[in-house]
């Protein structure tokens, strides 16, 4: 990534002399899933604007132009960005101030918080499980449903956000134990994105679940949205044998 994406606004020397700055996470997982997406879409040595979103109990989207990465929503840690299964995403850093201030907490006490008691389990008050969740939602429990609606607009916004650094959009790839098989997030979250063009096709959408994979909107609209289950194994196993190769 480039600076001016992966650089806090924070004293320059922080980053200089401690390395404070942005790397992101679940590069394994963008990478298979955007080449795939590359392979089947026939877009291999041509120009590709890729946006992979890999959902699980953790949660990240990443950018990716011509097969490099520009820009990815985790930060430092894995706790910047999108709403996860116990982490927050992004919040007002001026919550730490008032956790100490008014309400006492210690250092331990806001990292437990921020990563382990938020997310979808603390809007929901039930669970961190995307499928207990979605359950729950069904059956008209009002925070479940907020924390689906709380987990799937912030996830649009990112998403959209990053037709920024792309200047456009070829494919959004869901990937990741929600990603994968989710059909309710991925249909809420394509929806809030119609004004790019995409719409979901109810079957295709139903379809891609399980370890299936392609792509759920209509073709005849671009860009388009689709499933493609990651493997992260095979690109340490393949990264591993390259460097074996090399010594």
């Amino acid at each position: 990534m480039d600076q001016t994406a992966y650089l806090y606004a924070l004293p320059y020397s922080l980053y200089r002399e401690h390395g404070v700055r942005r790397y992101g996470f679940h590069g394994t997982s963008h990478a298979y899933v955007s080449a795939q997406a590359i392979e089947i879409l026939g877009l291999k040595d041509k120009p590709s604007r890729i946006i992979t979103a890999h959902l699980g109990n953790g949660c990240s989207v990443t950018a990716i132009k011509d097969g490099k990465s520009l820009d990815t929503s985790m930060g430092l840690t894995p706790l910047e960005g999108l709403v996860m299964g116990t982490r927050s995403g992004d919040i007002d850093p001026g919550l730490f101030s008032f956790l100490v201030n008014h309400l006492n907490y210690s250092t331990q006490q806001i990292d437990t918080l921020l990563n382990k008691q938020s997310g979808l389990l603390g809007i929901s008050e039930l669970s961190n499980d995307c499928r207990t969740i979605e359950e729950a939602a069904q059956e008209n429990h009002p925070q479940a449903t907020l924390a689906l609606d709380i987990f799937c607009y912030r996830l649009a916004k990112q998403i959209a956000s990053f037709l920024v650094p792309l200047n456009g959009l070829d494919a959004l790839v869901f990937t990741g134990g929600i990603g994968e098989n989710s059909d309710i997030i991925r249909e809420k979250v394509v929806n809030q994105l119609n004004f790019l063009g995409m719409h979901i096709n109810k079957e295709r959408n139903l379809n891609a679940r399980f370890g299936n994979q392609g792509v759920i909107t209509d073709e005849s609209h671009s860009p388009v949205a689709m499933v493609i289950p990651t493997n992260e194994e095979w690109v340490i196993a393949n990264d591993a044998a390259t460097l074996a190769k090399g010594v």
